[in-house]
């Protein structure tokens, strides 16, 4: 059971027009590890069409909270994408609900961006 109070939800998403293959995301919340998922190509092709995962539910205490997504796989032309990135959110009474939309720009580290829904 998650009551509201306690509740928040983690989905993550691709940028629109993403194609970069996706391989595994993981996420922390204040250094405890809370989920890694590895996805499969439907999920993939999901994820590329517009959907939505919902990687995790869970229990939190109300207050401020610290948020590590890690992901890892391939660009298009075949070189690793890695990136991991923090966020600060804070938890109030009512369920929270966290967005992460994931992109894979030309150069440099894969861009992970946060966003309360």
């Amino acid at each position: 059971l998650y009551p509201s109070n306690t509740q928040v939800a983690v989905f993550v998403s691709l940028a629109e027009g993403e194609k970069f293959r996706l391989d595994s995301v993981q996420i922390q919340i204040d250094g405890a590890p809370l989920e890694r998922h590895i996805y499969s190509f439907k999920e993939l092709e999901a994820l590329q069409k517009g959907g939505v995962q919902r990687i995790y539910t869970g229990n939190i205490p109300t207050g401020d909270h610290q948020l590590q997504v890690s992901i890892a796989g391939k660009r298009a032309g075949g070189s690793d994408l890695l990136g991991t990135e923090s966020f600060g959110f804070r938890k109030d009474v009512e369920p929270k609900l966290v967005g992460i939309t994931l992109a894979a720009p030309t150069l440099g580290a894969a861009s992970i961006q946060l966003g309360s829904w």
